[in-house]
């Protein structure tokens, strides 16, 4: 946790400390930087509860792995996929921050739903999110990749940040229906109505206020 973002009001910035990141790749890296070479790609930031003990709150596991396959498939079509995984456990919250949100979200009146989904991170947290999107893209720009081909990303923050850094994103690949776990439907929908990428109409007001989380005892 960083108690800094309650205790000093008088910070006007403040970068959580993230541990870099580790880069997968996919095909013959020696194609990177080619004009030619046809990329995939998943940016994926750290959720040790999804991605290791397999909750379901959440879609970080379930995206990584169809992430992977995306990437797989276009190395085996002649290109390289890439997945860089970032050390952003929370939103760059933390972890112990995290578990308080998912806490908070599932103790509070009314269950656990979208409508509130930004807000419990912002009461536990004193903000919704602490990653710093702008500074993501700096990897492509190391490893000369100028444009992405098929990008496994729902994230309007990240999309926003390479295309303002001039990497083309051709393709945004969105998490199919079938893999979203039905307790993660509340972050779906949240960050949808929030203007994530999606090939649906994004949930309205009612929709948004309908508990579809699992309850605390169940």
């Amino acid at each position: 946790m960083f108690p800094e973002l309650v205790t000093r009001p008088d910070l006007k910035v403040f970068l959580p400390p993230i541990g870099g990141m580790t880069l997968y790749f996919f095909g013959d890296v020696s194609q990177l930087g080619k004009p030619e070479t046809k990329v995939a790609c998943r940016v994926h930031d750290e959720c040790n509860g999804s991605d290791v003990f397999g909750s379901d709150i959440c879609t970080c596991r379930p995206y990584l792995a169809h992430g992977i396959e995306v990437c797989i498939e276009m190395a085996q079509q002649g290109g390289v996929g890439l997945v860089v995984y970032n050390r952003k456990e929370g939103r760059a919250l933390g972890e112990v921050t995290k578990f308080l949100v998912y806490n908070a979200r599932k103790r509070q009146v009314g269950g656990d739903r979208a409508e509130t989904y930004f807000a419990r991170t912002e009461c536990i947290a004193g903000v919704q999110d602490m990653r710093f999107q702008e500074l993501m893209p700096d990897v492509f720009h190391w490893l000369g990749i100028k444009r992405i081909d098929r990008w496994a990303s729902m994230s309007n923050m990240k999309h926003g940040a390479l295309t303002a850094q001039g990497i083309e994103v051709v393709e945004q690949v969105a998490i199919p229906d079938a893999l979203i776990p039905a307790d993660a439907r509340v972050e779906i929908d949240a960050k949808v109505a929030a203007g994530y990428f999606t090939s649906y109409s994004p949930p309205g007001a009612e929709e948004l206020a309908l508990a579809k989380g699992r309850g605390l005892h169940e």
